[in-house]
């Protein structure tokens, strides 16, 4: 994702060969670690080995995307002021321009929110998929913890992700050495003893009455333990505490987590977004991978949703979501069949090209193979935007340098292409002359034996 807000969206026509040098260095150059390739392939192994397809599915559901976007409401008691207080401080910082109150029903509408778990349990209900689809859940921790996937996982008991295909020990692997952390908290107090006890209780025995009740006791920090959540804080003081030396651990973390998700997104059979935008406005880990299966494998089917349309769908039948009729299952299969198609590459193209050309890199990346070589084109007719730039098709043709080594697998498929034929014109040859022998073979030994017969028909005359 550091690659894509450093790299430049667009380049111009005349610098088409640097714009194919960055297409390699993005997608055939930078690698992960070792380990982290082992990991994720092995998650990856682990998912194909019952012999059916796997789907990807990114929530999305990050508290900085949520706040930069005001999706505030979508969550309730103490999510919604955690997600309120990081807008007010993307406020103060310049990062937004706009209210920290937000009508987030509006911006969900509009398609500015992350869909939450249950609607796309309830939309890949609609296409067909049945209870027991494995369906990976990829990305960081997810905002509202585990709660929020209930729904989900009770529509498809078949949910997991990286904590429940690789053993710590595994994972433990990738973070490679750390030194252990020291508490910067204090310990919590011991229990009372006994002893304590009852002397405590002889004191309050011989103390005289009191006049007036006894002031409140006087002010002190609470103990961890004594906090209810990770997000206690937020009880205690206006102001976010800074990040612990564990916090800053576990970012790290989290990064090495995505690499391994990112792995198993690509690879994945279907891939579902739930949301395409980080917590700065530009396309996100979603989008990335998108970006990524299609210049790969553009084969693999890569749900890109309108949101704005698929929120609509859901409110129609908001009063019976677990009940639609077959009117609005033909709707939401034929706007997802079609996200997967031209429509979707066109939508995606509009909205996260021009901040990243790796969400979308065609047709930066890709070129047309002659005619002469055996391929037809891709697309001659590349549609366009009022701004008249490329949105859909219009790839170039491959330079000469790209020829030579296109050209070798296609010579060699066409090589085994004439080998299999000679070998089936011998066979047939063969064949041919099997059953002419077999049908000499027959008609001597029917010569041989009409004589016999006809001697047996003479002894009978006689």
């Amino acid at each position: 994702m550091i690659l894509s807000k450093l790299l430049q969206a667009l380049l111009p026509p005349r610098l088409a060969e640097y714009q194919r040098l960055r297409c390699r260095v993005a997608f055939h150059a930078l690698r992960f670690r070792t380990e982290i390739l082992e990991l994720g392939t092995r998650i990856v192994q682990r998912l194909q080995a019952s012999g059916r397809p796997y789907l990807a599915f990114h929530t999305g559901l990050e508290k900085d995307a949520l706040a930069y976007h005001g999706c505030a409401e979508l969550f309730q008691d103490v999510h919604t002021e955690l997600i309120q207080f990081k807008r007010s401080w993307m406020i103060k910082h310049g990062i937004v321009q706009g209210e920290i109150n937000i009508e987030s029903e509006v911006q969900r509408r509009n398609g500015l929110c992350p869909l939450m778990p249950e609607e796309v349990g309830i939309i890949l209900r609609a296409m067909g998929y049945p209870p027991d689809t494995i369906i990976y859940v990829a990305g960081g921790e997810v905002f509202g913890g585990q709660r929020v996937l209930i729904p989900l996982r009770a529509m498809f008991n078949n949910l997991v992700d990286r904590t429940s295909l690789c053993t710590d020990n595994e994972l433990s692997m990738i973070y490679g050495p750390e030194e252990p952390l020291m508490s910067s908290s204090p310990p919590p107090p011991p229990p009372p003893s006994a002893d304590s006890e009852k002397a405590r209780l002889a004191a309050w025995e011989k103390a005289g009455p009191r006049p007036r009740p006894l002031p409140p006791p006087s002010a002190r920090p609470k103990y961890p333990h004594e906090i209810e959540g990770w997000w206690g804080w937020i009880a205690e003081t206006d102001k976010e505490p800074e990040p612990t030396p564990l916090d800053l651990r576990m970012q790290a973390h989290e990064l090495l987590w995505e690499a391994i998700d990112y792995i198993v997104c690509v690879e994945a059979d279907v891939f579902f977004p739930g949301f395409d935008r980080d917590g700065n406005g530009r396309p996100d880990f979603a989008s990335l991978v998108m970006g990524h299966r299609l210049y790969e494998s553009a084969s693999l089917k890569t749900f890109r949703p309108d949101r704005k349309v698929v929120v609509k769908l859901l409110d129609d039948i908001h009063d019976h979501l677990y009940k639609p009729n077959h009117t609005w299952l033909i709707s939401v299969r034929e706007h997802l069949n079609g996200s997967t198609r031209e429509s979707g590459l066109i939508n995606m193209s509009l909205n996260s090209k021009p901040d990243s050309f790796l969400s979308h890199p065609l047709p930066e990346c890709a070129c047309q193979i002659p005619k002469t070589l055996g391929a037809s084109a891709i697309n001659s007719n590349p549609v366009r935007d009022p701004k008249n730039r490329i949105l859909y098709g219009g790839e170039d043709i491959c330079p000469e340098w790209m020829k030579h080594g296109m050209m070798a697998p296609l010579e060699k498929e066409k090589d085994e292409e004439d080998d299999s034929e000679d070998v089936e014109a011998n066979s047939g040859q063969v064949q041919e002359l099997v059953s002419e022998s077999d049908s000499e073979e027959t008609g001597n030994k029917a010569y041989d034996n009409h004589p016999a017969e006809q001697d047996e028909e003479s002894d009978l005359d006689d």
